[in-house]
């Protein structure tokens, strides 16, 4: 396969617009490089985490997401073009089931925190939501395919199940367990109850 990036710095963008993969040109706030940049940004993010200490079964999936978030990002650099396959998002859906099951159930929302790993995929997550909000807001005005939607609002989902499950795999010893909210109304529910 050819070497597609022969120069780096080409000061094509210098006038505020940048290429997109068909030759075409378009400012660099436009709505497609947006969602193009959230899910860079989203795929650096998942660099980061795949950078710490990981259950084996976790890491092996994040390197395929990170596969599947280029996939999606060429996908939104040429319009019109589909890159990132349906198969993608049943994948995710059976992650989430397989992890999901192994985790006992919500007593209160959690906050993003615990081990450094699973505060890193909250991270993630958070940017996995703002792609999505991205795409959507792509999808408003010019034609998508579904996949890459579904795929991030997937793995969004996902991603808050794997910190739950990196809280518990606990490979920093400052994990454990989730980190709950400390409601206030909960609280005074629970006063009132005793």
């Amino acid at each position: 396969m050819a070497n597609r990036l022969t120069q780096i710095a080409t000061r094509t963008g210098d006038d505020g617009s940048t290429g997109l993969g068909d030759g075409s040109r378009v400012p660099k706030d436009h709505l497609r490089v947006q969602a193009m940049g959230d899910v860079d940004e989203l795929n650096s993010s998942l660099g980061v985490l795949l950078a710490e200490p990981l259950p084996d079964d976790v890491r092996s999936l994040l390197v395929v997401v990170q596969h599947e978030l280029f996939n999606l990002g060429g996908e939104l650099s040429i319009p019109g073009y589909t890159l990132l396959k349906a198969e993608a998002v049943l994948r995710l859906d059976q992650a989430l089931a397989t992890h999901n099951a192994a985790l006992p159930r919500l007593a209160e929302f959690i906050l993003p925190a615990g081990t450094r790993s699973a505060a890193l995929a909250h991270v993630s997550r958070s940017v996995a939501r703002r792609a999505e909000r991205a795409v959507v807001a792509l999808g408003a005005q010019e034609a998508l395919n579904e996949t890459p939607r579904q795929y991030l609002n997937r793995l969004s989902d996902l991603l808050f199940v794997l910190a739950r499950v990196l809280n518990r795999a606990n490979l920093d010893g400052l994990g454990g367990d989730d980190v709950y909210w400390r409601s206030e109304r909960l609280a005074a529910q629970q006063a009132a109850d005793d």
